[in-house]
């Protein structure tokens, strides 16, 4: 059973996703301590759990501490995963329901599915855009079109939108089974080619979206950047808003978002989105902050070896680098100097 210390590095949710990934994938038996005790709120909240659950239900696993505030946590694989029809809803998790994102249950379950036998339909209710973690858009417009270039072969579908605190969100995920992942090599992102996005409502004004929308245009372009952010009002079970930017380059993508929240001006939310991608533009590398770690696991994965310049070396990704080598699948080397990443898969 491989032992991992929860508090590591960032010590969140980040170590707990991916030791299930890869025990869903290599069969390994995993003991986790401490699991997010670098947070205000420590063990498993209602996405965490919902996480273990599902990566139990696709490989058939015993689990010990699968419970709300647990700290420790045993997985013991009882078979490689399995294909198949699944729906996780995160609100079942918790009494009185919960806005858990699902799109780190999503994070969990992707490659293990990907690399099984047969296709799978998964149905995930919770939170699809709340703060702290990835927005669902960002997850389809950048997460998923690049893992297709890496082979795995995932579609992605938002049917409803679930903000904090109410959730009610719901994704539909098609993933084709039997993936081969293969290497990434992305040291330069080439010419930016255009800047799109979304400045969505639901249960607001349409005004919202459209000053959103309209604030950032003129941000870009006064940075002399081709924009064009489209302006939604959308039906959900609560309000919420939020602005979501794309950034196509020659040879790579990035994305940015920023939520609103009781207070703060249509045109501030539009602001924080703008100068993240303004700010990340600047450093001229292919890979965001966000992006770098998310990249590890299918590489290490990989057939061949893969190199990717990032922006920023944020501890999210020493610390998934951490855990990825503590089940011997790649040497990973992060050059902080340059900025560039390597991993080279074991065998």
């Amino acid at each position: 059973m491989i032992e991992i210390d929860g508090s590591y590095g960032e010590g969140g949710g980040q170590v707990l996703r991916t030791s299930l990934s890869l025990a869903a994938i290599t069969g390994q038996a995993i003991r986790i301590k401490h699991i997010r005790a670098k947070r205000s709120k420590p063990g498993l909240a209602a996405q965490h759990l919902t996480s273990v659950r599902a990566a139990a239900t696709i490989c058939q696993a015993k689990v010990w501490g699968d419970a709300l505030e647990s700290t420790t946590l045993e997985f013991t694989p009882g078979s490689s995963a399995q294909a198949g029809n699944y729906t996780f809803d995160v609100t079942e998790a918790r009494q009185g329901g919960s806005a858990g994102t699902v799109n780190l249950i999503l994070q969990t379950i992707l490659l293990p599915l990907a690399l099984a036998k047969g296709d799978s339909q998964v149905t995930l209710r919770g939170g699809t855009h709340i703060a702290h973690s990835p927005p669902f858009t960002c997850v389809e417009q950048v997460y998923l079109p690049i893992l297709t270039q890496l082979g795995v072969k995932a579609q992605a579908k938002l049917n409803a939108w679930g903000w904090y605190p109410r959730g009610g969100g719901e994704v539909e995920l098609g993933i084709s089974g039997g993936s081969s992942l293969s290497g990434l090599t992305l040291l330069e992102r080439g010419t930016l080619q255009q800047v799109r996005g979304l400045a969505v409502v639901t249960e607001l004004p349409s005004h919202i979206p459209q000053r959103m929308a309209l604030r950032a245009e003129n941000l870009l372009h006064q940075a002399n950047l081709k924009a064009q952010v489209q302006p939604l009002r959308e039906r959900g079970i609560g309000p919420g808003a939020g602005i979501f930017l794309t950034a196509d380059y020659e040879h790579s993508r990035a994305g940015f978002s920023a939520l609103g929240r009781l207070g703060l001006p249509a045109e501030q939310v539009a602001q924080i989105a703008c100068q993240e991608l303004l700010d990340f533009h600047q450093t001229g590398a292919p890979v965001d902050v966000h992006l770098a770690d998310q990249l590890l696991l299918p590489t290490a994965l990989a057939s061949e070896a893969s190199q990717y310049r990032v922006a920023q070396i944020s501890t999210h990704l020493t610390t998934n680098a951490w855990v990825i080598e503590k089940f011997g699948l790649a040497r990973i080397t992060i050059d902080e100097a340059e900025k560039l990443v390597a991993i080279s898969p074991v065998g």
